[in-house]
């Protein structure tokens, strides 16, 4: 017992030393950092915060305070933010893991510091309904704090960060939840805010957690190609170097290598491999300038400078000098061709530029005494009007509104002019619709079409830079549903759907009355259940939206729905609504045959979500493999439980999968495959090349007699001798897929191969 005492004392000395330690680092980067020294909030914050979460550990065993203090640390030092932003950062977690409140925390430290705590704490009770998860309605939460004062959403990156770093204590299921919600909203964010370095380490960090043999392949490859990246850097700034000089301008030079995921990301959608990809090694020049109001010409003269020395590519030259992104990112962007053949871009930049590519609107949100911000944030200002525009009216539904936020977190910026010359900033493919709205709703709800540089241009037309655009109205137009497959922006989806929601709800009703009576007739009560299954009868997802069928008398209810609800339906089993269910067959060249176990496992009350899913030749037919990703063997593999407590299984990069792990990760499972070669699987793979003579022949040859795998169905189409092709193949697992990729590249004239 004594030994016992006296090791637990040891271990308290030991975490004494650890916390102290910690936060005399953060205190000390804070005191060299330019901000006002307010050491004493901070202290009394970090005091405050070590005993609220006294004897509390994390996961990975350390003392829970290291977790708010390496959130304020990056807060400080990867921001730059000040004592605000580090003393909420270090009392983040008090309100929601403690007994204290939101008061007692305006009470010690005041209202500005309590109300950042406070979009920081994670809510109870749903705005979402208890269908979904908390994530979105703790996003939302977050959203709504952030336009009074970004800093909310700048320590929830920090924490967002530190949680990604130390992601390795938590469940598998947990990682993809976390590394998924990370990928789909946190990293645009950051990048919407010009996050730059961070975006990319959120990026890699989830990709390395959902995708590890993937990630580690990359890495390696990129280990192994970094002597010939350094040489090829070398001999290509050697003589930009020598005029630099020549010029008199104080400079460095930075090799930017392209990250693991941003490599990942391109063969994927490229579909090319690792060799493929020319543009891995970019140049970046960041100069002081002589004259600091003069450093954009200063970035056009390092341009004419390189052009001298280089062929620049005329399509490829980026101005963000004049125009900068929406989230404040400056450069110049040209494109070179080096001696050995390869396009390399080179950024040009100054310091004040590179300062605020790093850290973005985090750099310039320097406070002013009263705590009062800049007001030259006029585009961060406009996307945070936008947000709260879409908040004053919720989507009902978590993932439509993660959706709408997300839209414009990514979008790449064109900039387009009205009638008067003023410049707006627009995403890229945004429409003439898109753009009425972004002007005001009226103008947008009674939008007819516009006129493009003067010409008549309808409301689908879509803008490009440079475009001036007046746009016509009529009174008597009124929002059509169609408008929400070529509206883009955020803004207007999201006013489009507000306007169809308030015009369906009359029809809506109408439609329930239709059903209500229908069943009293046919002696039924109308419950949940009932609704449910005629949705499902029917393949509609929402009871809103079969509501309004019924409302529009899209939907007739008659004989075949009374069946279906007194299970006389003559619907087969695999026949089902939403996603197509996908079964795998047995034996090659056999009629497909269902699995011998094909009840679906239901999630029950003792389900242990932690444990994986085990995907073998017995299991599998107890789960659902919808057809939008097409999951087979050899896949990186996740479960979801859906609402009838069934399990489907997703690839971890599928878009779908993608929105459920942001919406509902609660429900995330971790899934791996054992499977042994012995069902077979549909892939699709997709050729282009030149077309000639045996072609077809060499393109079978390699797959059903080289390879010995069996042809499902070929569809070739030549035109002007190019061809076009897909072939059906049933495959054991994703390694038999690539293998045959790799063989069908070396055919003659074949230029394309892409797994679907």
């Amino acid at each position: 017992m004594e030994n016992q005492e006296l090791t637990n004392k040891e271990r308290e000395i030991a975490d004494d030393k650890l916390i102290t330690g910690a936060f005399e680092q953060l205190l000390q980067i804070y005191i060299d950092s330019p901000h006002r020294k307010k050491v004493d909030i901070i202290t009394k914050a970090f005091n405050f915060a070590r005993q609220a979460h006294k004897g509390v550990r994390r996961l990975s065993g350390e003392p829970y305070i290291m977790h708010p203090i390496a959130v304020a640390r990056i807060a400080c030092e990867e921001m730059g933010l000040g004592s605000t932003s580090i003393s909420a950062a270090l009392l983040h977690d008090v309100v929601e893991d403690t007994d204290y409140t939101v008061e007692d925390i305006e009470n010690i430290f005041g209202s500005k510091i309590a109300m950042i705590v406070d979009g920081l704490t994670k809510i109870s009770g749903g705005i979402f309904g208890d269908k979904a998860s908390a994530q979105a309605e703790n996003f939302k939460k977050l959203l709504l704090t952030m336009s009074d004062d970004i800093r909310v959403i700048l320590i929830k990156i920090c924490d967002r960060l530190h949680n990604m770093r130390t992601l390795q204590s938590q469940a598998p299921n947990k990682q993809y939840k976390i590394a998924g919600e990370t990928l789909y909203i946190y990293a645009p964010l950051a990048n919407r805010l010009g996050l730059n370095k961070i975006k990319t380490e959120l990026e890699d960090l989830s990709f390395r957690y959902e995708h590890p043999d993937k990630y580690e392949d990359i890495r390696k490859k990129l280990s192994l190609s970094e002597e010939e990246r350094n040489k090829l850097f070398a001999d290509f700034t050697a003589p930009i170097r020598e005029s630099l000089d020549s010029m008199g301008i104080q400079y460095e030079i930075k090799a930017r290598v392209k990250s693991p995921y941003s490599i990942w990301n391109k063969m994927q959608n490229k579909h090319v491999t690792f060799d493929e990809i020319y543009d891995i090694l970019a140049v970046r020049i960041i100069f002081t300038p002589q004259v600091r109001a003069n450093e954009i010409y200063e970035c056009f003269n390092i341009y004419v400078a390189l052009s001298k020395i280089y062929k620049s590519h005329p399509d490829r030259l980026r101005d963000w000098l004049n125009h900068p992104k929406a989230n404040g990112y400056q450069a110049l962007h040209v494109t070179l061709m080096s001696k050995q053949g390869r396009w390399i871009e080179v950024q040009i930049r100054s310091d004040r530029m590179n300062e605020i590519a790093e850290q973005g609107f985090a750099a310039h949100w320097k406070y002013k005494e009263g705590d009062q911000p800049h007001e030259d944030e006029g585009e961060l200002n406009d996307w945070l009007r936008t947000i709260k525009e879409i908040l004053d009216d919720p989507q009902p539904d978590a993932m439509d509104f993660l959706d709408a936020i997300k839209l414009n977190l990514f979008a790449s910026e064109i900039f387009v002019f009205t009638p008067k010359g003023e410049v707006k900033t627009m995403p890229a493919n945004c429409t003439v619709l898109d753009f009425a709205f972004q002007i005001h709703t009226f103008l947008g709800s009674h939008c007819i079409g516009a006129k493009v540089n003067h010409k008549l241009v309808p409301l689908s037309h879509k803008l490009k830079s440079g475009d001036q655009v007046e746009v016509l109205t009529s009174k008597s137009q009124h929002v059509q549903p169609s408008w929400i497959t070529f509206a883009s922006t955020a803004k207007a989806k999201a006013k489009i759907q507000a306007i169809l929601r308030r015009d369906n709800r009359e029809l809506q009703k109408k439609g329930e009355d239709t059903l209500k009576q229908w069943l009293e007739k046919n002696e039924t009560e109308l419950t949940t259940s009932v609704v449910e299954k005629l949705c499902e009868f029917h393949e509609i997802q929402k009871a809103e939206d079969f509501f309004l069928a019924l409302g529009e008398r899209t939907i007739l209810l008659g004989e075949k729905d009374l069946n279906e609800l007194h299970g006389k339906s003559q619907k087969s089993g695999a026949e089902t609504s939403g996603w197509r269910k996908f079964v795998p067959f047995l034996g090659k060249g056999k009629k497909k045959e269902e699995n011998p176990q094909t009840k679906k496992l239901v999630v029950g009350k003792d389900f242990n979500k932690k444990k994986p899913c085990i995907i073998s030749e017995k299991s599998i037919g107890m789960y659902i493999i919808p057809t939008c990703c097409h999951a087979i063997p050899g896949d990186d593999i996740l479960g979801y439980i859906d609402n009838k407590n069934q399990i489907e299984l997703h690839q971890r990069a599928c878009p779908v999968a993608n929105r459920l792990k942001s919406s509902f990760g609660n429900r995330i499972l971790d899934a791996k495959w054992d499977m042994h070669k012995v069902l077979f699987f549909d892939a699709t793979i997709q050729i282009r090349g030149i077309d000639r003579k045996g072609m077809l022949h060499d393109i079978s040859d390699v797959i059903t007699e080289k390879l010995d795998v069996n042809i499902h169905r070929v569809t070739i189409s030549a035109d002007d001798g190019i061809y076009d092709g897909k072939i059906e193949i049933r495959v054991h697992d994703r390694a038999e897929v690539q293998e045959i990729v790799d063989a069908l590249k070396q055919i003659e004239d074949m230029q394309e191969v892409i797994q679907i």
